[in-house]
């Protein structure tokens, strides 16, 4: 069996770390949403112009 008396306690994150990591998440979000947005804008006038 191995020995687990190398495993270290983890250490909690700083707070610049988690501040980081949200920033990062949420301009991930943002950028998907935005995309999303556009991508049924340019289906929407699509349609409007293929049934129109």
């Amino acid at each position: 069996m191995a020995s687990e008396s190398n495993v270290r306690p983890t250490e909690p994150e700083p707070i610049k770390a988690l501040t980081e990591d949200r920033t990062k998440m949420w301009t991930s979000f943002t950028t998907a949403i935005a995309g999303v947005v556009v991508f049924v804008v340019v289906v929407l006038i699509g349609l409007a112009v293929f049934l129109l």
